[in-house]
């Protein structure tokens, strides 16, 4: 019988090191650490916690209850429950019995009548559940969700490096779903539209078929995120400008039929909002905001310097780094293209939302996070290999 000597005994039970697998499952279990924490959190959420931004949104949802689809018009007089009242006067608000004086409603020149400012979209998903017993549900579910494509994110990194950027970028994101997510009632649903979108996005420029279902299925996407704030139009900007450009510089059918199912696909969409738009303000494309929301562009120090010293700088210096870190890099096109398209929407909506003259915690957050996820995407797609930077290489697969 041969001799075992101790040091082979050593070498015979030291532990394997850690493989892609076993990262990827502690990277997805901290994932769900996060989730279940935010999870604790919202259950403790009250929905009356007297901003008129939420009791609008409820007022919205209890018409969709109410009417149905025809809870798409907005007119106070149909508070004639006295639930919009009832709610005003809960929070001590002091007209609360004057109908000409409920916030976030605006009088349309066209109908003379006074209607909500907000698209429907925020309305029609709190209506989804029960009256009392909505904000807290919603909140769960996009969170489950935005943890779901975070999961997805991790376990389709192919390399070390992607893992570990997968990996931080979901804690981000999961993180992110309390604050600033909590501030608007439509930020729930515009992170959750950000993130399939973001995925849609990085798949149509990987993909070598079905790149117009593709088209429509993002175009899609982005024209629903709209129904939940008007300014999510912005975020179809970077996708018409790489789709204009592309097309004039190789002159492909192709090109022309993803640009159009885009577009027509977003119109879709939007639609609800369109139709609500017709309903209260007199027109498809006549706003029902009013105000302060529709002055002429006018930079301000003070909203740019709000923006540098909040969390939504943060995200678009990520954003932006990202994107101009593979666009330096002898890159394949599908993720080239994904960062154009991310630099074509960080252009045209920070050019609007510095240019506005109000200032909120989780204006620009949008365009950030749907950046941000069609990077991640797009890098974690990227074939293993195929990010080559002048210097360096990233070649070895996981």
């Amino acid at each position: 019988m041969p001799q075992i000597l101790p040091t082979q005994v050593v070498m015979n039970i030291e532990p394997a090191p850690p493989t892609m697998r076993t990262w990827k499952v502690a990277s997805a279990f901290v994932c769900l650490v996060i989730l279940l924490s935010n999870i604790w959190t919202i259950s403790r959420w009250n929905e009356s916690r007297g901003v008129y931004d939420d009791i609008c949104y409820l007022r919205q949802a209890h018409l969709f209850q109410r009417f149905g689809l025809g809870g798409l018009d907005t007119n106070i007089v149909r508070d004639d429950d006295h639930y919009l009242a009832s709610k005003l006067k809960a929070i001590g608000y002091a007209a609360w019995s004057d109908p000409a004086m409920a916030p976030c409603h605006s009088v349309m020149p066209a109908t003379q009548r006074r209607v909500m400012q907000y698209p429907p979209g925020t309305g029609f998903v709190l209506a989804l559940f029960p009256a009392g017993f909505q904000v807290i549900p919603l909140y769960v579910l996009a969170n489950v969700i935005v943890f779901g494509f975070a999961v997805l994110g991790i376990f389709q990194a192919r390399r070390g490096s992607a893992v570990l950027l997968a990996a931080c970028f979901g804690f981000l994101a999961i993180y992110l779903m309390i604050n600033p997510t909590k501030a608007s009632y439509s930020m729930a649903p515009t992170m959750v539209l950000c993130a399939v979108a973001g995925f849609f996005t990085a798949k149509l420029f990987a993909a070598e078929r079905h790149r117009i279902i593709l088209s429509a299925l993002t175009g899609l996407l982005i024209g629903v995120a709209v129904n939940f704030r008007l300014p999510n139009l912005f975020l179809a900007s970077g996708y018409g400008l790489l789709f204009a450009g592309w097309f004039l510089l190789e002159r492909k059918r192709e090109t022309f039929l993803q640009a159009s199912a885009f577009g027509a696909a977003c119109l879709l969409g939007m639609a609800p909002t369109l139709l609500a738009n017709a309903i209260n303000a007199g027109s498809p494309l006549a706003t029902t905001y009013a105000g302060v929301d529709v002055t002429p562009p006018e930079f301000s120090f003070g909203v740019i310097r709000q923006y540098v010293m909040d969390m939504q700088f943060v995200l678009l210096v990520l954003a932006t780094g990202w994107t101009a870190f593979i666009l330096r890099l002898r890159s394949e096109t599908g993720l080239r293209r994904t960062a154009l398209v991310v630099a074509g929407n960080l252009l045209v909506n920070l050019a609007f939302f510095l240019s506005h003259p109000l200032f909120e915690p989780y204006y620009t957050v949008p365009v950030a996070m749907l950046s941000l996820w069609s990077l991640l995407f797009g890098s974690v797609m990227a074939p293993a290999g195929a990010i080559v930077e002048t210097g360096t290489m990233d070649r070895k697969a996981a």
